[in-house]
């Protein structure tokens, strides 16, 4: 997703954050502890994969190009297709390198009415260059992993709820943030572009959502999930049930309970702007760093996992049924 769409605070911030604990993993899957009592079983990895199949299809979705474009509204067809309220919030931007740029952020709502909301996001756009890449890195890169695989993620989710709702109760939001990989880790501010204009620009006036998740390279083979340094901060509660709900669905191989460090993403700006308590679901270890596909010319349909997919986004179908009952609903 972005440059990594995550981006470093900058080295220094980056070490400021990084308190990568190197305890066991914890299973909080425990009798006392069990959150499921009807697993939904509904989320398609076949379908998953497809929709990260027709994002590449498109080509680049870098800021500016015909691909960008059409692929925003093909993004925008899909969420209305499966019953959202959807709009393309259109804006612009100006990136590190001096280029203005047009920001399409496309959002929905399911179940508009209900004042308990939880908050989908995952960025769209794909990176201009593949600056990790040990050839080529003048190249764009395809971001089937990075951008693509969140996105496949939360539309498989839609198509999942249209089919069974959750509790009339609660409200669905979906974000597809744009521009957000268009930046330079050295440069302050650079990256999340698209969630940085929403954050400035809410699409609906003083918008609240009890708490959200955010998809980052969701889809690549072997990932690992940890309990990101900011996520952890401002939204603890979301992580631990998230993840309970993850080893009670038997994906602890996917995600472990073990804190690393911090990351500015467009969870970052979310929480920034609303005081949203926004969770990073990322593939990201501060040890190792991000995947080695990141910013390659390799993050491509090939190193995409269904079982990745199927992992996270059964999380989510799950979540979206299961909220955690500690905060204000």
């Amino acid at each position: 997703m972005f440059a990594r769409n995550l981006f470093f605070l900058g080295m220094s911030l980056a070490l400021t954050f990084t308190a990568c604990t190197n305890h066991p993993k914890t299973d909080t899957t425990t009798e006392s502890t069990k959150l499921l009592s009807d697993v939904k079983t509904n989320f398609n990895s076949d379908s998953a994969f497809q929709y990260v199949q027709k994002q590449v299809s498109f080509g680049y979705r870098i800021p500016g190009t015909p691909e960008h474009k059409k692929c925003a509204a093909w993004l925008l067809k899909e969420l209305k297709r499966h019953g959202a309220t959807a709009q393309i919030q259109n804006g612009s931007a100006t990136t590190f390198d001096g280029k203005k740029i047009p920001v399409y952020n496309v959002i929905a709502s399911i179940n508009p009415s209900a004042k308990k909301r939880i908050l989908f996001a995952a960025h769209w756009d794909t990176r201009p260059f593949a600056d990790q890449d040990p050839n080529n890195q003048t190249q764009p890169i395809f971001g089937a992993n990075d951008g693509a695989s969140g996105v496949a993620v939360l539309l498989e989710l839609a198509r999942n709820l249209k089919a069974q709702p959750a509790d009339s109760s609660i409200g669905v939001d979906i974000i597809f943030f744009d521009a957000e990989d268009w930046g330079k880790s050295e440069v302050e501010n650079s990256f999340c572009l698209g969630s940085q204009y929403w954050a400035k620009n809410l699409h609906t006036p003083n918008y609240r959502a009890n708490f959200g998740v955010l998809l980052d390279m969701v889809g690549g083979k072997n990932a690992q999930f940890l309990w990101e340094g900011n996520s952890n901060e401002w939204g603890n509660f979301a992580l631990s049930h998230v993840w309970t709900i993850a080893q009670e669905l038997g994906h602890s191989n996917y995600f472990i309970t073990q804190t690393t460090g911090a990351i500015i993403d467009d969870h970052f700006y979310v929480h920034q702007g609303t005081n949203i308590p926004m969770i990073d679901i990322i593939d990201y270890n501060s040890q190792r760093g991000f995947p080695e596909t990141w910013h390659t010319l390799n993050d491509n349909i090939e190193n995409i996992d269904k079982n990745t997919l199927k992992a996270v986004g059964s999380t989510l179908e799950n979540l979206v049924h299961t909220p955690p009952a500690s905060i204000d609903y």
